[in-house]
């Protein structure tokens, strides 16, 4: 038997990194030895999607890989150091792989190969170069169950939030956005089927509105607003 190669997944619990990881759990070439999660140090929440630490772990427990969270500051200065000590930690146990859920943005793909190339990892994506289209019909044939969370909203109206990915949700997109979100449109959280061996029960507390500015390369500024749930473990269903 060919022996797999030793790798980490790097888990944001949203519908691209679920989708991938199924895949590369069917195909098993790699040996997935953990979840890598980032977390914001002051939320206790993974970026951009928000989630807790408890609902990343619950998702790590149903597929049944450990997860690792590698906590951030918000200062971003130190954020190549803290990941650099990570990879050599990996490498101690002979990870070569380090694997993605990115389709087609070829600057992050590029950034991601520029840190871990030097030291020795290589960068697996398994849905890279793909149509959002096809994604999509992979995710909708894989079976996964995915509900949204994040809609930035200028693009996407606050009743998005909470809906399941199914569909009929995606038929109701605008047509000027991306099916897939890949222009930070919507974000999801993925609760069962695909690699999850139970479903995930959750809940949402509240909806927030939120905004962000961000300084632009050629100095202008940028202003982001979006809805978000916030989301907690539950009993036995959504809510």
């Amino acid at each position: 038997m060919k022996r797999r190669l030793k790798s980490v997944f790097n888990w944001s619990g949203g519908k691209d990194s679920a989708l991938a990881l199924h895949r590369v759990l069917e195909e098993g070439e790699y040996e997935v030895i953990a979840l890598l999660s980032t977390i914001q140090e002051e939320t206790g929440t993974s970026p951009l999607h928000d989630l807790p630490l408890e609902l990343l772990h619950q998702q790590a427990d149903s597929i049944g890989i450990p997860l690792y969270p590698v906590s951030m500051p918000k200062d971003s200065s130190v954020y190549d150091t803290q990941m650099q000590a990570t990879v050599e930690y990996f490498k101690q146990q002979e990870v070569s792989h380090f694997i993605f859920g990115d389709i087609h943005l070829c600057d992050i793909k590029a950034y991601r190969e520029s840190r871990l190339q030097p030291l020795g990892v290589e960068v697996v994506e398994p849905l890279w170069g793909k149509s959002s289209e096809e994604v999509i019909d992979l995710f909708l044939q894989s079976g996964i169950k995915a509900k949204i969370i994040v809609v930035q909203a200028d693009k996407l109206d606050k009743h998005y939030i909470g809906q399941d990915l199914d569909a009929t949700t995606i038929q109701s997109f605008p047509k000027e956005i991306d099916i897939c979100g890949e222009g930070g449109e919507y974000h999801s959280f993925c609760y069962a089927g695909g690699p999850f061996k139970r479903a995930i029960p959750c809940m949402i507390e509240e909806v927030m509105y939120k905004t962000f500015s961000l300084q632009l390369a050629d100095g202008s500024q940028s202003h982001q607003a979006y809805w978000q749930a916030r989301l907690k473990q539950a009993l036995n269903s959504w809510a």
